[in-house]
């Protein structure tokens, strides 16, 4: 020690205290470390070379006191945050260091500064890494060009990045600089001279020594490294290939390292360096078609020459820049050459060839990988003449390029997925995983990387894909700090290529939705382990089949030429299914709405003729029901490009990608305090799809026999399902003050305005990735009744907390049950129960009536929906009436009339819960009707099997068509389904008076149902005591319960309801309005008494005459005439107004005669005008405001004669372009008095004649067609 400090005179004491520290470090840790032993000398010498390094990178005349020796344990034991160190730094100089790294990627921070020294012996490991040692223990090492004289030596770390892992006891050190050598080198291979190189076999030779093997032959190699395969770990053998190529004729040899003392070459040769490798032998490699190779031996030595020997242009990456640069390179049998690339400046066909797509398996030459010899460029590269697009999916061809450029974002660290340069993605996962993840602001270069353009449009449209041929090299390492990834589950996404060989394109797809899956349901409802193997779930739900299928051969992947690998060709498809969360599906629903299209476009053609009143009430509801669909957004390329780059037509660009959805069915009203900050749409009325986002409701139905009927299984409860087929509807509640149709685009006379959006779907359309175990259970039920029970149990993931469920520690809850059966269920509405320790005011509820078969029996668990047993099924059998109220209501969706279910009260052996008996409300008066079974807010529900002895009990109730309600004359209160065909808002939103009032609550409505005849029914549906029921939409059938029929005052059928009616969507319909068959119709058989009125259908005859034609510019707001531009009124001051023309003709086919009214669009057309001349018309008559003309006999007649606008639609509707052959829908119009007649007055000389006359028969032209 005395001796050590004698070296360093005139030190203080602080300094002297410190040279004692590092001494003593010196002396234990290399002295002590494993193969090193160190004399007192030999660590004398080390500790004088380790101080004068110091002093020299230091810079200063002082010692760095503030820094100290770290020991490699102490390092990863106490190291918990990523940091780094340098020792050359000044203050000045690590701020500037800060600010130039943070410069470069938003939203990062550069790694925090340590005053931390490390010293140790770099070796290698087993798989080839490079570790640190010291006596404590060693530590993994990256560096960015190490040399083969480091192995062994101990070295000096002054600049270095450490980057702790989350697994214990582990970290890395990442090389920011090369390491100081503390002894010269001893025993190290130096550069071979001029004697021994010129003994050295070139790669031609050599490839001829291949083709004689000759035992005991050893080679000496001297050549250009091509590629650099990965380490890869096969059968218990570790090993890379490292192929070199001749300078001169391009001509390419393998060498295979499987040694492990040669397995840290791996860490030393990169592309275009010149190595010199002695001491090969001659290998044979089965199952490869080459057969024989070149192959490292014990005794083998690696020499990097000084200066390459390639006589091409190398581009080097300067460390100190950031810019990308980007290379494209033939990688395979010719020159390398550089040229530039834009990954957005091609289009794809532009990119790729494509061919057709064929389920056949292709030979290797169909495979084969073309390459960039020049430049990109579009008049260049050309599309195959026999290219044959199918569905939008074609098969392609990617390129091999070289690239470099630097990590922006880590896509997926698990899935191998990255960022590059902010617009080019990059993916690892064709590699073995690497020991250092990409962090980053990592620069990078690759080179034999494929290059694969859209093969998933989730990702960027620009992907590089890295095969075993690929070489990839971290040129710089982040200055960044980045957080570490978490452990990968035991189905991991690399792992899963590996087994189950899914094309890229597919890959990179469930990559994808394994990132969005992990932040809609981690941790609640599935674990982090589980989730690739959900997304593998809905890759196999999805898609018929996968695109891969063939074992993956290394070794002609790595050494044959031409190259072909599992990316030599992929699937394009634009328009796979998009998978998205709860909260995104809602946000495009509304924006969509929200920002769409124009008010205009919910109104129906002659929406300009609609006055205030009835613009403003059109506007009052509207919808949007379309496939659960995305527009596909234009790639970044195609946004650069412009419009011009459009011209290639309609193709997958612009077409629709089905959405997925993926959640839990709950129950309505089921709430945590923890989620109560969710996106939520809900109704009391459906259940809901939720996940970590958000809910949202659903109107679900499921197939039964040839139709669809209500959901009525609670074995949904709890599920996770995959939506695979989905309709998105928006209801949209305007309220609004719009003077005319011209002042729609002015969004201040809208008040409010409110979205109300939900799903519908069918159970067909729903895949079980986790079953419930009531689900569970059903479907063991159901496998039974079809002689499958004794089937393999099918893997599946289980739900958080559904294990629990399962345990017998868990389910052993004493519990009660019975059995009921549902006759009538109620609709929802607002009610004063007056129940006990119920807040004041209306509480939502509904009851049932029903019947109870059996006692109630206890149960030691819960017997959930499993199959009824012979004590459940007694003889006895009490109706009740069964009311829900507050957090009971939930069940509503899952109960139906002739369904049978299982009551269960938990945590309870009292049976008297479950006999019915009298409400409180009801206990002083004498009960004259069913006893009432008050629900309780924690009981639950179980769907059960109907079994056969009920079969015959359970009739089906008296269910009638809307043609049976309208030829009924007895029945006053219904049971009836239709199609609704129509809807119309009466009454706008007003408050109801309670704390629980919402939009479309206080809404009274009219609906028009109908059915395939074509007949149809007026429905009134009171709103003012009841939430509003989604699924009201045309197309949808409509299941109405205890409506009450009515006639009107001129006989007409009509139906109203009731506090106690119930609407149940049972079937999904089109989203646009139904089209009712419209068969031809005499005019004749239309007239014949008794014939029912509302009767669709089309006549075809001729116009005989027109009896009125009327065209009049009327104020929006009070309906009178509007003349030159103002109200005619003087209590009016409007300055808008609507153009509205009516007109009626007499039209006879053969049979009969027949009145049919026109109204705005249809006049323009029954009057045979062109667009410009019915604009021309409207202008023309703004002087006057209105014109008129009516018949008189056999003549048409005006208000004024001489007026040559009178005039002028008088011969036009005289002439035979008004009267015409034509073919018109019509419906027929409800009058007074049809039976009877009017009393008309006849004189014929003095004698007056009084005579009834049937009316004519009075039709609504709704379209019009000119016969052909």
């Amino acid at each position: 020690m005395e001796e050590f400090l004698d070296r360093f005179p005139g030190r203080s004491d602080a300094e002297r205290s410190w040279l004692k520290e590092v001494f003593g470090f010196v002396k234990h840790q290399l002295g002590s470390a494993p193969d090193a032993s160190l004399t007192e000398e030999a660590a004398l010498d080390l500790s004088v070379s380790l101080l004068r390094r110091i002093e020299e990178i230091h810079n200063t005349c002082t010692l760095p006191l503030s820094y100290r020796l770290l020991s490699v344990s102490e390092l990863v034991a106490r190291q918990k945050v990523a940091c780094v160190s340098n020792l050359s730094w000044s203050t000045n100089q690590h701020k500037a260091w800060v600010k130039e790294a943070e410069s470069q990627q938003a939203h990062h921070k550069a790694l925090p500064r340590v005053h931390l020294l490390l010293i140790g012996y770099l070796r290698a490991g087993r798989a080839g890494e490079l570790r640190l040692t010291d006596a404590s223990g060693d530590v993994t090492c990256e560096c960015v060009s190490p040399s083969p004289q480091w192995l062994g030596q101990p070295v000096f770390l002054p600049h270095w990045n450490y980057i702790p892992h989350n697994a214990p006891h582990m970290g890395l050190v990442e090389l920011i600089g090369s390491p100081v050598l503390l002894s010269p080198c001893q025993g190290l291979a130096v550069h071979p001279g001029g004697a021994e190189l010129s003994k050295a076999d070139g790669v031609k030779e050599a490839a001829a020594r291949l083709l004689t093997r000759c035992q005991g032959v050893r080679v000496q190699l001297c050549g250009v490294v091509c590629s650099v395969s990965p380490v890869l770990e096969v059968s218990d053998s570790t090993f890379f290939i490292l192929i070199l190529k001749d300078p001169q004729n391009s001509q390419t040899l393998p060498v295979l390292v499987q040694e492990t003392s040669c397995l840290w070459w791996s860490q030393c040769v990169f592309v275009d360096q010149c190595v010199y490798v002695t001491v090969l032998r001659v290998c044979v490699v089965r199952g490869w078609k080459g057969n024989r190779l070149l192959c490292a031996t014990s005794k083998s030595k690696l020499h990097i020459l000084p200066h390459a020997l390639s006589p091409h242009t190398h581009t080097t990456h300067t460390p100190n820049t950031l810019s990308p640069h980007t290379h494209a390179t033939n990688t395979h049998t010719q020159d390398t050459e550089t040229h530039t690339l834009s990954p957005h400046a091609q289009t794809p066909e532009q990119h790729t060839d494509t061919q057709t797509l064929s389920l056949q398996t292709h030979t290797p030459q169909q495979q084969n990988t073309e390459t960039f010899t020049q430049p990109l460029d579009a008049t260049e590269q050309k599309v195959e003449p026999n290219v044959i697009i199918q569905s939008g999916v074609r098969m392609k061809r990617s390129k091999v390029i070289s690239y470099q450029g630097v990590v922006t974002e880590v896509l997926s660290e698990e899935a191998g997925l990255y960022m590059i340069d902010g617009e080019v993605g990059l993916c690892l996962a064709h590699q073995p995983p690497r020991r250092r993840g990409l962090r980053t602001g990592d620069h990078l270069q690759i080179h034999g990387v494929h290059f694969l353009y859209q093969p998933c449009p989730d990702l960027p449209p620009s992907m590089l894909c890295v095969c075993l041929r690929s070489t990839l090299r971290v040129t710089t390492f982040s200055p960044l700090a980045t957080p570490e990834p978490g452990s990968p589950g035991p189905l991991s996404l690399p792992r899963l290529l590996l087994k189950q060989d899914v094309g890229v394109s597919q890959y990179l797809w469930i990559s994808h939705v394994t990132k969005q899956l992990r932040c809609s349901l981690v941790p609640r409802w599935l674990k982090a382990n589980t989730v690739c193997a959900v997304a593998w779930r809905i890759l196999q739900l999805l898609f018929k089949r996968t695109e891969g299928g063939r074992r993956r051969d290394i070794y002609t992947e790595i050494l044959e030429d031409p190259h072909t690998c599992p990316l030599s060709q992929y699937t394009a498809d634009p328009l796979v299914c998009e998978y998205v969360c709860v909260r995104e599906c809602l946000s495009a629903l509304e924006s969509q709405c929200g920002s769409g299209a124009s008010l205009r476009s919910l109104l129906l053609p002659g929406g300009a003729s609609l006055s205030k009143a009835q613009l403003n009430q059109r506007l009052a509801w509207s919808h949007s029901a379309r496939p659960g669909t995305r527009t596909r957004p234009p790639t970044p390329h195609q946004d650069q490009a412009g419009p011009q780059k459009d011209q290639s037509g309609p193709g997958p660009t612009r077409g629709q990608r089905p959405l997925v959805l993926v959640g839990v069915l709950e129950l309505p009203g089921q709430t945590d305090a923890a989620h109560t900050s969710l996106h939520t749409h809900t109704s009391p009325h459906t259940l809901q799809l939720r996940d970590g986002s958000g809910r949202v409701a659903c109107v679900v139905t499921e197939p039964h026999e040839d139709r669809q009927r209500a959901v009525f299984n609670s074995a949904w409860i709890g599920c996770l399902v995959c939506v695979k087929r989905v309709t998105m509807v928006t209801e949209q509640f305007l309220q609004s003050d719009f003077p005319s149709y011209t002042h729609l685009e002015q969004d201040g006379y809208i008040t409010h305005k409110h979205y109300r959006s939900y799903l519908q779907f069918c159970s067909s359309d729903v895949h079980i990735l986790s079953p419930s175990v009531a689900m569970a259970t059903h479907l063991q039920a159901e496998r039974a009744k079809r002689g499958e029970e004794e089937e393999r149990e099918e893997k599946r993931v289980k739900l958080d907390g559904e294990e629990e469920e399962r345990l017998p520690s868990s389910c052993q809850h004493p519990c009660v049950s019975v059995v009921m059966r549902v006759e009538q269920k109620e609709g929802l509405s607002w009610r004063n129960t007056g129940a006990e320790r119920e807040e004041a005011g209306l509480t939502l509820s509904f009851q049932v009536r029903a019947e109870l078969i059996g006692p109630a029996l206890k149960w030691g668990k819960d017997p959930k929906n499993s199959l009824v047993t012979g004590a459940e099924m007694d003889s006895h059998v009490t109706k009740v009436q069964v009311v829900y109220q507050s957090r009971a209501v939930r069940w509503f969706p899952v109960l139906h009339s002739n369904c049978l279910y299982r009551i269960v009260v938990s945590n309870t052996q009292d049976t008297s819960l479950l006999s019915g008996k009298v409400a409180p409300w009801q206990s002083k008066v004498e009960l004259h009707t069913d006893p009432a079974l008050q629900v309780g807010s924690d009981w639950t529900f179980h769907t059960l099997a109907l079994p056969n002895l009920l079969h015959s009990q359970c009739l089906s109730p008296n269910l009638m068509s809307v043609s049976e309600l309208l030829d009924s004359s007895s029945a006053e209160m219904v049971w009836f389904q239709g199609v609704l065909s129509e809807r119309i808002s009466l009454l706008e939103n007003t408050n109801t008076g309670h704390a629980h009032s919402d939009v479309g609550e206080g809404l009274k409505l009219r609906l028009t149902m109908c059915d395939q005849s074509g007949r149809s029914v007026h429905v009134y549906l009171d709103l003012s005591r009841a939430p509003y029921p989604p699924g009201l939409l045309p197309g949808n059938t409509l299941l109405l319960s205890a409506f009450q029929r009515r006639l009107s005052r001129s006989g007409g059928v009509y139906c109203n309801s009731l506090p106690v009616s119930c609407v149940t969507v049972s079937q999904l319909g089109d989203s646009s309005p139904p089209q009712p068959s419209t068969p031809l119709v005499h005019l004749m058989d239309w007239m014949q008494p008794g014939e029912k009125r509302c009767i669709v259908g089309q006549v075809k005859g001729h116009v005989v005459c027109v009896l009125y034609l009327q065209l009049t510019w009327s104020c929006s707001l009070c309906d009178s005439t509007f003349i030159q531009s103002r109200c005619s009124s003087p209590q009016c001051y409007s300055t808008t107004a609507v153009f509205q023309s009516t007109a009626k003709i007499i039209m006879e086919d053969g049979t009969g005669e027949a009145q049919v009214w026109f109204s705005c669009p249809l006049v323009r057309l029954l009057l045979g005008l062109a667009d410009s001349q019915w604009e021309e018309l409207q202008r023309a008559l703004r002087v006057r405001g209105r014109i008129r003309v009516y018949s008189r006999g056999r003549g048409l007649v005006c208000e004024e004669d001489s007026d040559c606008l009178l005039q002028y639609l008088s011969s036009l509707c005289s002439s035979s372009t008004v009267c015409r052959s034509l073919t018109l829908t019509c419906r027929a119009r409800a009058h007074t008095q049809q039976a009877e007649g009017e009393a008309r007055r006849f004189t014929r000389g003095e004698t007056d004649f009084m005579t009834r006359m049937l009316l004519p028969l009075q039709l609504t032209c709704t379209h019009i067609e000119a016969d052909s």
